[in-house]
């Protein structure tokens, strides 16, 4: 995908507009709530990525070693920042 888009557009691409989509799916919507906000009452999922994506989006195909912090729907899975 690196040959036809920036690293912000593949970003949005497989995390917000993914979630848009399924989000047309009807009765089997998983994403019932608000989308691309951070505040209370909307999905969280988020991930803390150690470096910067959008300068280089190779940091994202190793998350054990780049995410220092994991989270979906608002639980915590991976915390390597304490």
């Amino acid at each position: 995908m690196q040959k036809w888009f920036s690293p912000a557009e593949v970003l949005a691409m497989a995390t917000g507009t993914n979630g848009e989509l399924l989000q047309l799916s009807g009765p089997r919507n998983p994403y019932p709530g608000r989308l691309r906000v951070v505040k209370e009452g909307a999905l969280a999922d988020l991930l803390l990525v150690d470096g910067n994506p959008l300068a280089d989006i190779d940091l994202v195909a190793n998350p054990s070693k780049n995410f220092p912090l994991i989270m979906k729907d608002g639980k915590i899975y991976k915390n390597s920042l304490q």
